[in-house]
């Protein structure tokens, strides 16, 4: 049988999986990296856990830090440094229409939400360029239709909307009047045609969140800073790198 490995290694190996890993990865993956009788059954998710919370630790006061998101850990730049870092690549970040980012707030805030939902609210028609880019992002997904005359499609977000914005759960949304506050002054500017301001619903009138799929392993705390950088969902920061 395979002999146990001591805590180091684990949370050695924890950290090459983080750095080799190309998204975010749970509790469970980093469990199935070890072989039977390497970690004990009980004791191999405490001792993952150990190792990410000792990580975590570790990266303190440091460039980068480990982050979990919807998706599970992953190491990421810490947002105050993206001035700098994203200097690295050559394109700008991706700004987008008052049109889209409304209507990504709506589908955020109300899902699951059919087109037909968010035209009521914007009092405009939604273009389907802006569901399609949304779809193509990756932040918003089908997740039924509505049974109702047509059967339009209802849309909610994603995880990867959740892992963008550094979010566990749509619980940790901050409130509409946020995003309200900092829509004007971050969006890509639109001299033709202009679209209306909408009023964006206030919290207390929205439906309880679908919450997306989020790993179980534990429960964290809500993160104060992770709220206000959702806050900025019309700004769309630059994924971390």
């Amino acid at each position: 049988m395979t002999g146990s490995i001591d805590d180091d290694r684990v949370k050695q190996i924890v950290e090459a999986a983080l750095l080799a890993a190309d998204e975010p990865l749970t509790v469970e993956r980093f469990v199935k990296l070890f072989k039977r009788g390497e970690l004990g059954a009980e004791e191999g998710r405490k001792a993952v856990r150990e190792a990410l919370q000792r990580l975590t630790d570790e990266a303190e006061g440091r460039g980068y830090e480990l982050k979990r998101v919807a998706s599970g850990f992953r190491y990421q730049v810490r947002q105050e440094l993206s001035p700098w870092v994203s200097r690295l690549w050559e394109e700008k970040p991706p700004r987008y229409s008052r049109a889209l980012m409304e209507t990504l707030a709506l589908v955020a805030y109300k899902q699951p939400v059919t087109r037909g939902d968010i035209e009521q609210v914007r009092g405009v028609s939604v273009s389907q360029n802006i569901m399609r880019t949304l779809l193509e992002r990756g932040w918003i997904r089908v997740v039924g239709q509505r049974e109702v005359p047509g059967r339009p499609s209802m849309y909610a977000t994603t995880r990867a909307f959740l892992d963008y914005f550094n979010l566990t759960s749509l619980q940790q949304l901050p409130p509409l009047a946020e995003i309200k506050a900092m829509i004007e002054p971050i969006l890509v500017d639109e001299p033709t045609n202009p679209q209306p301001q909408v009023d964006l619903p206030d919290a207390a009138d929205s439906q309880d969140p679908v919450v997306a799929d989020v790993p179980s392993d534990d429960h964290e705390p809500e993160d104060v800073e992770t709220r206000a950088a959702l806050a900025e969902v019309v700004r769309l920061p630059t994924p971390s790198h």
